[in-house]
């Protein structure tokens, strides 16, 4: 008797390798990278486990791998949620600028493959206008050669922590309210 779709999938998920067993393919190059979070001059309590490992840092440019895992599925047949995959996208492009505060403030991307559990997604970021406050880094995500992402995220270099500017402007003007 042919076995329902339920079933199939199910029996797919369960034969897909889990991120366990993926961890010592991956685990040496993940560990031999750990450091570059220290280089990192933003993003500083991101969890890796759901935005990706920093694999590689340079003037401009960045590399993540995100490994994704049984906690990241949306259904019974393994498809990974695709915030995972923006967020990792997005971790990228601001290792790329690496600047303290920097903020993201729009981006044009396109899916154009699905990721399925213990999938290993590669992104490469590159940024443009170095010398400006305002920057441009193109970000693509691969799976072995197939092209799942690719995006163009704008950001910004604050003057201070976005949260912080907007602190000291309420407590400016509340400190001009009680003078008067």
């Amino acid at each position: 008797m042919a076995k329902n779709k339920m079933s199939l999938a199910q029996e797919a998920l369960e034969n897909t390798p889990s991120f366990e067993d993926e961890a010592e393919s991956t685990e040496e190059l993940l560990n031999d990278t750990t450091f570059l979070n220290d280089e990192l001059k933003t993003h500083g309590k991101i969890k890796s486990t759901f935005a990706g490992n920093l694999v590689e840092l340079k003037k401009n440019s960045a590399k993540v791998m995100l490994q994704t895992t049984n906690e990241m599925v949306v259904d019974e047949f393994g498809l990974i949620h695709s915030g995972f995959i923006f967020a990792s996208a997005e971790y990228a492009a601001i290792s790329a600028v690496n600047e303290e505060n920097l903020v993201i403030i729009g981006c044009r991307s396109k899916f154009f493959a699905p990721a399925k559990v213990g999938d290993l997604i590669t992104f490469e970021a590159k940024g443009r206008f170095e010398e400006a406050r305002k920057r441009e880094i193109k970000v693509i995500g691969m799976i072995n050669e197939i092209k799942v992402f690719e995006g163009i995220f704008q950001a910004v270099i604050l003057e201070h922590h976005i949260l912080q500017t907007k602190i000291d402007e309420l407590q400016a003007t509340i400190n001009s309210k009680e003078l008067s």
